[in-house]
């Protein structure tokens, strides 16, 4: 897990300082509740009176750490203070073994599935269900490299053109013909194409014809150069050569304990964000930084800034270590981080290694 620098001031807390603070943070991810002084002079082992905690609590809120919600109400920990109980007082050990185990077994369930994709969906509703929140996962395939590609007529205007890649992944797409081309027309137009891409990924072998095409020109007739270019667009568009898909879990989780009118429009901001592209992209982008678990509290993550959530992803690979996707959870901010850190850690390494 990757940690912040904790700035010297908050390195500097005395004992009874760090010991109030962590209990508030305690109190608000167990309860999601304010804390008081009087209750916090109950429950410290050491005697100080509501008086001196009161104290305390002002040091800390001059700090940024804690916040009242409302007044004359306890105090709950600011953004900061979490992104600070994180860093300095979550000690992540190992899963216990019955979590472990209960987290292998489902993971190797999953991995009887028919797809890839189902593979993920279940990893998705493994976290989802073990932590409360939401599961999220998403998966990215890279181009593979082209073997064959064939036109074949439906009718007077379509054609299915069907790719098949050195893997044997195959996918078909329709065309529309162009008006009066004719089958020797389709044929001449398959065979350019894969004396063109064989070897080659897509993007390659688009640059490729790209490159010669006065070489094109020459050797095909219009219609059949405007299949060659049908027959490669219809598997364009893709970011980078790269498709993704982000599998969500477990909405509902987030829906249990929200009553208030601002919780409802966080998460409606929470689900808008979850159905973009482009978070789907910087999702990516936040588990190709750097190896490992990463935390996102509130508006330190970008992707989900407006919906206040927490976030945290970790990547999973191939044998080359290469990032092949990311998955976690998404949250509020109250999520149990010492347990789920672990969690999401280790679903990670069992769902690279089923996928090597």
């Amino acid at each position: 897990m990757k940690h912040a620098a904790i700035p010297d001031e908050l390195k500097s807390l005395d004992e009874r300082s760090r010991d109030i603070f962590r209990r508030i943070v305690e109190t608000y991810l167990n309860e999601g509740d304010p804390v008081g002084s009087a209750n916090l002079s109950r429950q410290l082992p050491q005697s100080l009176s509501p008086a001196t905690i009161r104290t305390i609590m002002s040091d800390l809120e001059h700090l940024g750490l804690i916040y009242s919600p409302h007044i004359s109400a306890g105090r709950m920990p600011t953004q900061s203070g979490l992104r600070f109980f994180v860093d300095a007082f979550i000690e992540v050990g190992d899963l216990p073994a019955d979590e472990r185990k209960a987290i292998e077994t489902k993971v190797e369930e999953a991995g009887h599935s028919q797809s890839v994709e189902q593979f993920l969906t279940g990893a998705s509703q493994i976290l989802s269900g073990l932590s409360r929140g939401a599961g999220l996962v998403l998966s990215t395939k890279n181009e593979g490299t082209l073997k064959h590609i064939e036109f074949v007529r439906l009718d007077s205007s379509r054609a299915m053109a069907v790719l098949v890649t050195q893997n044997g992944d195959v996918e078909n797409r329709i065309v529309n013909l162009p008006e009066g081309v004719t089958l020797s027309q389709l044929s001449e137009a398959t065979n350019f194409l894969n004396a063109h891409i064989q070897g080659r990924t897509l993007s390659e072998a688009k640059a490729e014809i790209s490159r010669q095409r006065e070489e094109t020109k020459a050797a095909l007739d219009e219609l059949s150069q405007h299949l060659v270019d049908q027959g490669l667009a219809v598997w364009g568009g893709e970011d980078q050569g790269r498709k993704t898909q982000l599998i969500v879990r477990g909405r509902g989780n987030l829906l249990e304990d929200v009553k208030a009118a601002e919780d409802i429009e966080r998460l409606r901001h929470l689900f808008d964000d979850l159905e973009t592209r482009e978070s789907m992209m910087q999702l990516l982008d936040l588990a190709e930084e750097g190896s490992g678990v990463r935390i996102f509290i509130g508006s330190e993550n970008k992707l989900f800034s407006l919906s206040g959530s927490s976030l945290i992803v970790a990547p999973y690979c191939d044998s080359n270590q290469h990032v092949l996707g990311a998955l976690g959870v998404i949250g509020p901010t109250r999520l149990n981080y010492a347990r789920i850190v672990p969690m999401v850690d280790y679903t990670a390494q069992l769902v690279s290694r089923l996928l090597k």
